[in-house]
């Protein structure tokens, strides 16, 4: 009997070894391993620096001489090519020796090809989001949603995910969903949040976001 009892204890401890082994696997598996399997890095065709175009630069521009709205309300989101030669127009005589610009101006300018950004605030097709409402009307900064761009001195590494094909930015570079700063994640739950927060909850209908 007492063989039995032992036997039966040992089985136990080594059900729970194995259950605390399995768990520790499955989680560095869920939070290490799967997330860098379902991303993929991709680089800008550009390391532009705002640091060095930005109103405290020697460039000194505001940030709505390139991220404006039109006379119908719509925002012009990044700028196309032609705002970029208002500056960098003559691919003969560059404004610096910095790589960039020279890539810039041989690559891009000189052929007139647009340059290809990747986005990474797109949202999904389906998903109607005014600037206009939020900037003018709400006076939410722009901070808010998408973080102190205005001080970089390179873009930060852009993440795809494999299956949706949408930026990390979406959905948060935390696999969890949790985030330390408002622009951490652009998910749905986070729109909704904020405008539980701002007394909008009427704008929380369906059809307000989803045309």
């Amino acid at each position: 009997m007492e063989e039995d009892v032992t036997g039966a204890n040992k089985a136990s401890r080594d059900g729970w070894i194995f259950f605390v082994v399995g768990l520790i696997v499955a989680l560095i598996i869920g939070w290490l391993v799967y997330p860098a399997l379902l991303y993929s890095e991709r680089s800008q065709p550009l390391h532009f620096s705002h640091a060095s175009h930005g109103p405290d630069s020697s460039a000194g521009m505001e940030c709505e001489e390139c991220h404006y709205f039109y006379e119908d309300g719509t925002f012009s989101g990044i700028p196309g090519l032609t705002k970029c030669m208002d500056c960098h127009e003559d691919p003969e005589f560059p404004l610096s020796e910095d790589p960039q610009e020279i890539k810039l101006l041989t690559e891009y300018v000189k052929p007139g090809k647009e340059i290809p950004w990747l986005v990474y605030s797109r949202q999904p097709d389906c998903v109607y989001f005014p600037h206009i409402a939020h900037v003018r009307m709400a006076d939410i900064a722009c901070t808010v949603c998408h973080g102190d761009f205005g001080t970089r001195d390179a873009p930060p590494v852009y993440k795809v995910n494999r299956i949706s094909r949408y930026s990390i930015d979406i959905w948060g570079r935390n696999i969890s969903g949790h985030k330390k700063n408002p622009w951490d994640s652009m998910k749905m739950d986070d729109c909704a949040d904020c405008h539980r927060e701002r007394g909008k909850e009427r704008n929380n209908a369906c059809f307000v976001c989803h045309k």
